[in-house]
């Protein structure tokens, strides 16, 4: 699944309060339930080298249920139906689906979707950085993850930027943009029927 996305915006920016990254994080977990936003998504390898740039828009709606619709640099679809992760490349023609949980574990689109709280499966601290924003960093406590953290960078109460690390020092940085928070989201957005021709895979 491409660069787990996952996830994760933002919402309107509210009067500034004394609150360091990881209580950002906890308000936002606790008062946002569905959210839209555009994401720019960048990868770059060890040395800080660019790699890859895509974009498109995100959809979730709590619990369990996203969209993903990546548009450039070429389409691809990842749905999540609160059941089922279905991955769809236009190109290709092909269709993975694969259980819900199997699909997404501790991971960054889990993290978003999921009502369980944080530190069931992330250990959460205030880390300083850049950009002028209050950072949250999450340790994955489960032993079967692909990335080692995540990096949260709050304006005020919207998040704006997340940063993924996994093992081998390769970082994927996602930006926030029209974000809006607990917009009335089409329930159809969240359900995916493979195109007809499509091969479909199940792992």
């Amino acid at each position: 699944m491409r660069a787990i996305v996952v996830v994760f915006l933002g919402a309107l920016a509210a009067p500034a309060l004394a609150l360091d990254g990881p209580a950002r994080l906890h308000a936002f977990l606790d008062q946002v339930h569905s959210l839209r936003a555009d994401f720019q998504q960048s990868v770059f390898d060890e040395d800080a080298r660019p790699l890859d740039a895509s974009s498109g828009k995100v959809y979730i709606a709590r619990p369990g249920r996203f969209r993903w619709d990546y548009t450039e640099p070429y389409a691809q679809e990842i749905v999540g139906d609160g059941e089922q992760v279905w991955v769809y490349d236009s190109e290709l023609e092909q269709v993975t689906v694969r259980p819900l949980g199997d699909a997404l574990g501790d991971t960054p689109v889990m993290l978003l979707s999921s009502d369980e709280p944080v530190e069931h499966s992330f250990e959460v601290r205030a880390v300083e950085g850049s950009g002028g924003f209050e950072w949250a960093e999450l340790t994955p406590l489960g032993e079967q993850v692909s990335f080692k953290r995540i990096r949260l960078g709050f304006d005020g109460e919207t998040l704006r930027l997340m940063e993924l690390e996994d093992a081998f020092g390769q970082l994927t940085r996602l930006r926030f943009e029209q974000v809006e928070r607990n917009p009335e989201l089409d329930p159809a957005l969240f359900v995916f029927t493979p195109p007809e021709g499509a091969d479909v895979f199940s792992n």
